[in-house]
């Protein structure tokens, strides 16, 4: 990673970096020494704002008070812990190895350690996940005092153990009317609590927006580093290799490391209503059409007409949102909008 950081500090053509993101895996669990490292590498070649907004995912089993210490003396100003639930059978349920104990306690630690930026990450659409339960879960968040929550519904991925024990009958699927259920009581809560739903899966109070994230939302550039990352400049995209002896091979061979893809102006649009529909700020109908063809533009404005009257999105100006109906269906609305000729 040191060595490819390295060879990449020309992808960014010297834009000032906003945001450093460890995550994607389980970085807490690299040793001061190696993270000091690392961050050290990215400072003698990446040009940082003097407001970096500096990240770092871990399990909540993963941060004793000494470990907490070390990534602020790092710089570490901002933790994404994954708290999953608040609730040991649902985390059991989920093979997770922290407790709920582990995640209050950890939470504690670290705003008595100095760390006031925080996020947790919870679970929704679990089929054994009562009401009841998830307006507890909410709430223990909120008593939390965290300003920022990111919450996800339930998805079965291929070739993990939880679509093989479905498959076999051992767990009962999750449902959508769940999920959306969950969903709904959750904005709700949230919003009395003066949270801003400015994604559709993140929520912040007292401007504790991810700057991370919304840069990916709002189609900033940004370099990816390590097995399987990816990186954006506004004309392509590129993936890294996702087998970590491949990548790591390719990167001591000092050959190709990555894929990369250029990107049409179809391209441009689609991933534009993907992302940016599922955000406050919505789209730009302007830089929409600047990249259509005039069919492709009279195909868009009646698809678009469409979504309107069922009460799924609305526009202001130049910008096109989602209504509260339209969230639930986000994905689905952005893919009936695809330019697909």
């Amino acid at each position: 990673m040191i060595v490819e950081l390295n060879r990449q500090k020309d992808y960014l053509q010297n834009q000032s970096v906003e945001t450093i993101y460890f995550g994607g895996g389980t970085p807490s669990l690299l040793t001061r020494e190696e993270l000091l490292e690392i961050v050290n590498t990215i400072r003698e070649n990446y040009s940082l704002s003097s407001e970096i907004e500096f990240t770092l995912e871990a399990n909540p089993d993963d941060l004793s008070i000494e470990k907490l210490h070390q990534l602020k003396e790092i710089g570490v100003n901002r933790l994404s812990i994954g708290v999953q639930s608040f609730f040991d059978e649902h985390l059991r349920w989920m093979n997770r190895t922290h407790t709920a104990y582990d995640s209050v306690e950890c939470v504690k630690n670290a705003q008595e350690v100095g760390f006031e930026n925080i996020t947790i990450d919870l679970i929704y659409g679990l089929p054994n996940l009562s009401k009841k339960q998830w307006l507890s879960n909410i709430q223990q968040a909120l008593n939390l005092n965290v300003p920022h929550i990111s919450a996800y519904n339930l998805t079965v991925e291929k070739k993990t153990a939880l679509a093989h024990f479905i498959k076999t009958g051992k767990i009962t699927p999750p449902n959508d009317e769940t999920g959306a259920l969950h969903f709904e009581m959750l904005t709700k809560k949230l919003e009395k609590n003066n949270f801003q739903q400015y994604e559709t899966s993140n929520f912040a109070k007292n401007g504790k927006i991810s700057k991370h994230n919304s840069s990916y939302w709002q189609g900033k550039h940004y370099l990816g580093i390590g097995p399987s990352a990816h990186s954006f400049n506004g004309n392509s995209r590129q993936w890294n290799i996702a087998n970590n002896k491949k990548y790591i091979t390719a990167i001591e061979s000092q050959t190709l490391w990555f894929e990369t893809e250029a990107l049409s102006n179809e391209d441009k649009v689609n991933e534009h209503l993907l992302i940016g529909l599922r955000t406050v700020w919505g789209c730009d109908i302007n830089y929409i059409v600047s990249l259509l063809t005039p069919k492709q533009n009279k195909r868009f404005v009646g698809e678009l007409s469409q979504q309107a009257q069922n009460g799924m999105i609305q526009q202001n100006g130049d910008r096109l949102t989602l209504t509260p109906k339209g969230k639930l269906f986000a994905d689905r609305i952005a893919a009936d909008l695809f330019i697909t000729e």
